[in-house]
């Protein structure tokens, strides 16, 4: 017997594994619209480069890298200081504030720049009460500044995104020993000094990834800019696209888009690629916080009040008056539309999202081949993609596709079906699913990280089937970090403007489309309500991002 054994050639590995096949069709299925794009910039029916260069695609290219680098700083100051004095201080209301500075992410740009306007505008509450007070009679009377610019666009952004560098920044400023901070109080450092030595240079990757993903998503903001009518690529995608009828040229815009964020992405790893900082184990001592007192706890509450108040409390506040301000608005059939169109979409891709990042990260640690390993971190490039530039890339041949499938049934039946896949809900789905798969696919990988290999070997000693261990053992040991998934992946759909605006079916509305449509036409009230649902939404997200953040403290 063991020289018939000895004598056996060893077993092949099938050609044909089907998690590994699985991942690599996930991976492409994310893929594909970006590749689409570029397929069609680089062949356009109408090559419109020329036209692009010398008229509108160096005042999109200035704009966007204007908003950008003003959003990015100002982000990155507002939520490093925040974070360095929650961190490092302890001051009337810094536990409750460590906390409330998260609320902005419940609230979308696009609607604080409605309130922001709405607050500030000729005829609003500000300037009306001015008149009132000094006796102005018009705007010739006095200054102020104008509010539908790129100055209020920057701030706009600044205070809805800040909490994605505050959060990591507080996250690194906990983890610092305190005995640096300890030795550089002994050498007479002052508290901004060991701030610029000690606590920024070592917290810098958090703050630059930090950063980096404001940055994107201003890139990604349509709302907030074409409300501001303020020029930058995005808004050059919908002009082009819509305006123009020209799907080639809204491709080349968008190829700048993404080679702008791919330039942005590679930046901030190259910024800290050689940047390593640890801790020495059990002589990790975490820095003890210091208690101020009278001037300086009142100054470091109000620094810390200030972004709360501009990011949370004015645009909630403001939505919130115009809503309780005509109870008949909230019985619209529309909005209840708008309501089940959302909660219904939105639902389906964050199943579908969750359920492929799962499958993907499974299917790459199973497969153990290249192919699948080599796209897995590839498809994260969905996040960092605008919107609309996922809209080009999917609606332009998913159209192709849908009207030959059309004509196929059509021939074969008699029967006109229309438009199966661009009628429906059936393109969003897929754009939430191509933009939003990095947070499900990071979540899922993090997730398979605690588990101990132990358990899914035994299991497989025991006879169950790859399938089965991931139902069995996988799933109900991660199923906290899968409803989490779930959770951020439905409210970033409800929130997501740009990608639902493009790909929507005719008289097809969502919270975000309706906020957006009667927005554009000064109705705020009209609009308030879904504003406030979209804002209720994402609160829950954002309370449970802080428990799962407060556990980890």
């Amino acid at each position: 017997m063991n020289e018939t054994a000895q004598t056996l050639p060893p077993r092949r590995k099938s050609w044909f594994n089907p998690w590994s096949t699985g991942a690599v069709l996930i991976a492409l299925v994310v893929l594909g619209p970006i590749f689409a794009v570029a397929v069609m910039a680089l062949f356009p029916t109408e090559n419109i480069w020329p036209h692009l260069i010398a008229t509108t695609l160096p005042r999109y290219l200035g704009n966007t890298a204007l908003l950008m680098a003003g959003v990015g700083l100002l982000a990155a100051l507002t939520g490093t200081g925040a974070a360095w004095l929650i961190a490092r201080y302890r001051f009337p209301l810094s536990g409750w504030l460590e906390w409330l500075l998260l609320l902005p992410l419940a609230v979308p740009a696009y609607v604080g720049a409605y309130a922001l306007v709405d607050l500030l505008e000729y005829a609003g509450p500000v300037q009306t009460a001015l008149r009132g007070l000094f006796g102005w009679q018009s705007a010739r009377d006095y200054y102020f500044p104008e509010i539908r610019s790129m100055g209020s666009a920057i701030v706009v952004l600044a205070a809805a995104l800040y909490p994605y560098v505050y959060l990591l920044a507080r996250a690194a400023f906990h983890e610092q020993s305190g005995a640096s901070e300890e030795v550089a109080m002994s050498l007479g450092q002052g508290a901004l000094a060991r701030l610029r030595r000690i606590g920024l240079p070592l917290a810098r990757p958090a703050v630059a990834a930090g950063t980096a993903i404001v940055m994107m998503e201003a890139v990604n903001d349509f709302g907030t800019v074409d409300y501001f009518a303020v020029q930058t690529l995005t808004a050059g995608i919908f002009n082009t696209w819509l305006e123009g009828g020209n799907a080639g040229g809204a491709a080349q815009i968008a190829c700048v888009v993404l080679a702008l964020v791919i330039l942005l992405v590679t930046l901030e790893k190259a910024s800290r690629r050689k940047a390593r900082f640890f801790n020495q184990g059990g002589r990790h001592r975490p820095v003890t916080r210091k208690v101020l007192t009278g001037w300086a706890a009142a100054g470091a509450c109000v620094l810390c009040l200030i972004p709360f108040l501009v990011g949370f409390v004015l645009p909630a506040g403001t939505i919130l008056s115009h809503a309780v301000a005509r109870a008949d608005i909230w019985q619209q059939s529309a909005l209840y539309a708008a309501v089940w169109n959302t909660v219904f979409v939105g639902a389906i891709a964050a199943l579908l999202t969750v359920s492929g990042g799962l499958l993907l990260v499974y299917g790459v640690r199973l497969s153990g081949r290249g192919l699948p390993r080599l796209l897995q971190p590839i498809t994260t490039i969905g996040y960092a993609a605008p919107g609309a530039v996922l809209a080009v890339g999917i609606l332009i041949p998913l159209a192709v596709f849908d009207n030959k499938l059309a004509d196929v049934v059509l021939a074969l039946t008699g029967y006109d079906p229309g438009l199966l896949l661009t009628g429906t809900g059936f393109a969003l789905v897929l754009a939430y699913f191509v933009r939003f798969f990095a947070i499900a696919q990071g979540a899922a990988d993090a997730a398979f990280e605690r588990v101990s290999p132990s358990l899914p070997a035994a299991a497989r000693s025991l006879g169950r089937r790859q399938g089965q261990v991931l139902r069995e053992i996988y799933v109900p040991l991660i199923r906290g970090s899968v409803g989490s998934a779930l959770l951020l992946v439905f409210v970033d759909c409800v929130k997501e403007l740009p990608a639902t605006l493009l790909l929507r079916p005719f008289n097809y509305d969502t919270l975000a489309t309706r906020v957006h449509d009667q927005a554009s036409l000064e109705n705020l009230t009209e609009a308030s309500p879904a504003a406030i649902l979209i804002i209720l939404v994402s609160l829950f997200a954002v309370i449970l991002l802080a428990r799962t953040n407060r556990a980890n403290f």
